[in-house]
């Protein structure tokens, strides 16, 4: 079993709850820890963007359940009305994130007894904010996220597995079955690391000099993200175009099989030249050699237009498969070019907060 920073955030933030609400004499302190769970975020800015929206929820809640209250009682069908209240309010203000919350606000302090009503739903307002308090303390301070590790990290590990992939299948040596599968985990993977990337763009610097260095970082990340899924799109349409591959001549497939040699080589070099195990500009060489093999194979594919051997429908067939192959090389000049920017300018500012892999 693992225990992430989440989890283990959550955990804090509910002790802090209830030693504070304890300390501050409340009889009902699980209130606190129960708000203190549905308030942890997984980044400092969210979760500071969260407290204020739920503040702003929860006081909706708490003044619709004290005027329902004082108003009609505390029977269950006013209970569930202005639940839907609640939930049709946030809806409408766009906060669907924090509506379990605000529902539950509003149902502690439903339940509060009729004698001193005000006083008691007081409390228990009290009590569910010092759970979203606890919960931001805890995220600002214990723990705070890597995202930028942790995305590298899963960049990296999807590079390996699809540029395996593409190497089996340019020798014809995979094992379809097997590949379906990975196909359908890696489609997955690719969305976990877009949520990563968006709780990494979302971060923010507490000092303003450090933000321009930051976005940076981000428009690099988000080019390793466009040429992994790139590599990916290579992958599923040499899968789906197998057939028409097979009918190519075989100069043609050994001008692709060398071209995606390359750039997958290229897109390594380039990952390890971030990590600082790659001197700068030691991928010019590979640069030259993309360049040349990506006029070679445009080349002899389109001298097959021609070649009466070759069925249509075939070279039609095959064509996405050259296309992807030159938007991949593109997308590795662009992200080299990057790369190299990244180190050449501005040095001072430019941090790689990349840890190794622990497996």
């Amino acid at each position: 079993m693992r225990l992430g920073a989440r989890i283990l955030k959550t955990g804090l933030a509910v002790v802090m709850a209830l030693y504070i609400a304890t300390w501050l004499g409340f009889d009902t302190p699980v209130y606190a820890a129960l708000a203190a769970v549905f308030a942890v975020q997984p980044s400092v800015y969210r979760s500071f963007m969260t407290i204020l929206d739920q503040l702003q929820a929860n006081v909706i809640s708490a003044v619709l359940a004290v005027v329902f209250v004082l108003s009609f009682g505390h029977d269950p069908f006013v209970v569930g009305v202005v639940v839907v209240l609640i939930i049709a309010i946030n809806l409408k203000l766009g906060k669907e994130s924090i509506i379990p919350l605000a529902v539950v606000t509003a149902i502690i302090i439903m339940e509060a007894p009729s004698e001193d009503f005000i006083s008691f739903a007081s409390s228990r307002f009290l009590l569910i904010m010092i759970g979203v308090a606890s919960s931001f303390i805890v995220n600002l301070i214990f723990l705070p996220p890597k995202h930028e590790n942790h995305l590298f990290h899963k960049i990296t590990a999807a590079n390996e597995q699809i540029i395996q992939w593409i190497r089996l299948m340019t020798r014809h040596e995979a094992e379809y079955n097997t590949l379906k599968q990975d196909l359908k985990k890696l489609k997955d993977t690719m969305i976990k690391m877009d949520n990563i990337f968006l709780l990494y763009k979302d971060e923010r610097t507490y000092f303003k000099k450090n933000e321009y260095p930051r976005m940076r970082k981000v428009v690099l990340f988000r080019q390793m993200l466009y040429s992994t899924k790139k590599c990916l799109d290579i992958l599923r349409s040499l899968s789906k175009h197998e057939n028409s591959m097979q009918q190519m001549p075989d100069e043609l497939q050994d001008l692709l099989r060398a071209q995606l040699d390359y750039l997958t080589n290229y897109h390594e070099r380039i990952m390890l030249k971030y990590m600082g195990k790659v001197r700068p500009h030691t991928t010019e060489d590979l640069y030259e050699e993309v360049d040349i093999g990506k006029r070679q194979l445009t080349d002899a594919f389109f001298n097959l237009h021609e070649d009466k051997n070759i069925e249509r429908s075939e070279w039609i067939h095959f064509f996405p498969v050259v296309a992807l192959v030159v938007e991949y090389s593109e997308e590795l000049e662009h992200l080299d070019r990057l790369v190299d920017s990244f180190f050449k300018f501005h040095k001072d500012d430019n941090e790689v907060n990349v840890l190794e892999r622990r497996d």
